[in-house]
């Protein structure tokens, strides 16, 4: 079962008595469920303490849990060499839950409906079905961009070499990003940007030829689908985050070289030290494997 809430809403409850009044239902729903573990993957304030507050005995979480989650929590789980990758983690705090023969598996189903509309969006743009590269070029985080005339440099090298359509993807607020995009790149490229929903882009990221990315959501939405990826990491570590026993796919200055931790304050792991030519070898890569 899937419990929805409004998150945003609920962080209201301090001010706005409707807010706490959704809180404290939320609450008693929580005790009553009468739950046999809570495993809080997340690792923060609010996660946490809602294990707490739904009466729970049981609480798993990370020992380096952020915002002093980890007072919460009756068994903390530690990070080692072994579980560097974030999955890895997961998995060893759900095991040490009690849980075993764990097989990882990402399942993203996709829609016919859905299909079916990316078809036509596709056709209505003169784009070939499943012969089309996908580039995601922004991000939440500024500092996770790649340079917008790179993608606009890989296009053109990756229009001419391979003979595939170029679109670019993201949100409505990315529209700016992929237009300047569009006009430093020497190739047709169409804006998908604001364009689909998630089933739509989850479609759409499934038949693509290739998906060129930030370390952003789609780009691991691809990974979870198994599409031919090239994701760029700046200052995240590849090591812990990056597309699940899928490293071949991965550019980054020094990728198994950063320890544990999440992020690098190094100047030399800044996105913008990555070259076209490095994406574009890795882009070779998965384009002939």
């Amino acid at each position: 079962e899937t419990i929805l809430f409004d998150r945003k809403f609920l962080g209201k409850a301090w001010y706005n008595p409707r807010a706490l009044a959704s809180l404290l239902s939320l609450i008693r729903w929580l005790r009553c469920s009468k739950f046999d573990a809570v495993i809080d993957l997340q690792g923060l304030f609010r996660t946490a303490s809602l294990g707490w507050l739904s009466g729970c005995s049981r609480r798993f979480g990370m020992t380096n849990a952020r915002e002093l989650a980890h007072v919460f929590y009756t068994h903390k789980v530690s990070q080692d060499r072994d579980c560097v990758h974030l999955v890895d983690y997961y998995l060893k705090i759900i095991q040490t839950a009690g849980a075993c023969d764990i097989n990882v598996e990402f399942v993203l189903p996709t829609e016919p409906a859905a299909v079916d509309s990316v078809g036509r969006l596709l056709m209505n743009r003169n784009i070939k079905h499943n012969n089309y590269a996908v580039f995601v070029p922004g991000s939440a985080h500024i500092d996770k961009c790649w340079p917008a005339e790179r993608f606009a440099a890989l296009a053109d090298k990756i229009s001419s070499q391979f003979g595939l359509s170029v679109i670019a993807t993201g949100t409505t607020g990315e529209v700016g990003i992929i237009e300047k995009l569009k006009e430093k790149a020497n190739v047709p490229l169409t804006n998908f940007a604001g364009v689909t929903n998630l089933g739509e882009l989850t479609a759409l990221l499934k038949a693509a030829k290739l998906v060129v990315s930030n370390d952003t959501g789609p780009g691991h939405i691809a990974a979870a689908l198994g599409t031919p990826l090239v994701l760029i990491f700046g200052w995240s570590n590849p090591v812990r985050i990056a597309p699940y026993k899928r490293n071949n796919c991965v550019v980054a200055v020094e990728p198994n070289g950063r320890g544990l931790k999440l992020c690098s304050a190094d100047p030399k792991h800044d996105i913008k030290a990555i070259t076209v030519d490095e994406v574009y070898q890795k882009v070779c890569e998965q384009l002939k494997a």
